[in-house]
């Protein structure tokens, strides 16, 4: 395989962020299909490279024991050239107070993941108890997601953000490190919005499944 060219610093992005990318071959192709798929958050499937059923089952009690661990399920948005860009995360964390950082956790075969890399900038949307149809349309594939979706830029990045939601930070990329077959994108919070007066109530996720406080 050729060598590709070293991308461009994005505007925004420390200095020495290239240092914590992802190969160049792994950003621009995607991972083969491999053996077993197992459903790890919405819509996300995690692929296991094993045909040993011990392995498999202890993929699987791996995922059912996470999955008592209830999350926020959020959208991670960007613009690539002028296309809209978004994925549903359930794996987002606050980071750090000073500096203000936070990380999500893309898969390793996200399409959306090499777009929000190279715009080297994005937004968090935390989705409310009642959208959960956006929560999955934003984890589909081979469709167009932001057809019909009422979204505007966010101040600073640009990066679409949604009416109804419970509030959205806005951030550039700090660092990418690769974990197993996920990455862990910290991003550097240039923004932060809460949502509209009197949405308060959460979409979880829990056990495999969309759960609301209410």
């Amino acid at each position: 395989m050729p060598d590709l060219p070293e991308p461009e610093i994005p505007e925004g992005m420390s200095d020495d962020a290239r240092e914590t990318w992802p190969s160049p071959h792994l950003i621009s192709s995607w991972l083969g299909d491999l053996d077993q798929d197992l459903e790890w958050r919405p819509g996300e499937a995690t692929t296991i490279a094993s045909d040993d059923p011990e392995v498999v089952a202890a993929a699987r009690h791996f995922r059912d024991v996470l999955g008592r661990f209830a999350s926020g399920v959020t959208v991670v948005t960007t613009m690539s050239g002028d296309q809209p860009v978004g994925l549903t995360c359930q794996s987002f964390s606050s980071v750090s107070l000073d500096p203000p950082l936070v990380l999500f956790v893309p898969a390793r075969t996200s399409r959306a993941w090499p777009l929000i890399q190279r715009a080297g900038r994005f937004c968090v949307n935390f989705l409310a108890h009642d959208q959960t149809d956006l929560s999955n349309t934003m984890a589909s594939r081979g469709i167009d997601k932001f057809a019909g979706v009422d979204w505007t830029p966010s101040a600073v990045t640009g990066s679409p953000t949604f009416a109804g939601s419970l509030g959205h930070v806005d951030c550039t990329i700090h660092a990418v490190h690769e974990a197993g077959d996920h990455y862990v994108v910290i991003g550097r919070v240039v923004d932060l919005v809460a949502g509209d007066e009197g949405v308060s109530d959460p979409l979880l996720y829990f056990q495999g499944s969309y759960r609301t406080t209410t």
